[in-house]
């Protein structure tokens, strides 16, 4: 049986949370919601709050998954996050990460971090 999109999706954002947190990120949150916004993980790096966006994909995908992340989606992730930092008590520098997890189907795995994969002016 075939896992659902939302399950590959679930699972490929647990695995983000525990490359960050080796990588040294404080994980702050993971699926955050408000309103019609979402996050999938905030975290801190040294005095950074970073914003990133997970994308898993199995091998062979038509799409690299970076490349599913497009001008619609950026302003989308940078009003969440704006809407996120008014809720935080100190003002931190906002950093746009994506993680892309890419599986064999065998349980292989790809992690590749691309630190500010875009930049936002409206924060």
């Amino acid at each position: 049986m075939m896992k659902s999109k939302t399950v590959i999706g679930r699972e490929g954002e647990r695995m983000a949370q525990v490359f960050l947190a080796r990588k040294g990120y404080r994980i702050l949150d993971a699926n955050w919601r408000w309103h019609n916004f979402e996050l999938d993980i905030v975290a801190l790096n040294e005095e950074t709050l970073v914003i990133v966006e997970v994308k898993t994909r199995s091998k062979g995908y038509l799409v690299n998954p970076e490349g599913a992340i497009d001008r619609k989606k950026i302003c989308r992730l940078t009003a969440a996050a704006d809407s996120y930092a008014q809720h935080l008590e100190k003002v931190y520098p906002v950093r746009f990460d994506i993680v892309t997890i890419v599986t064999d189907g065998k349980g292989g795995v790809d992690i590749e971090h691309i630190e500010d994969a875009y930049f936002s002016t409206v924060l």
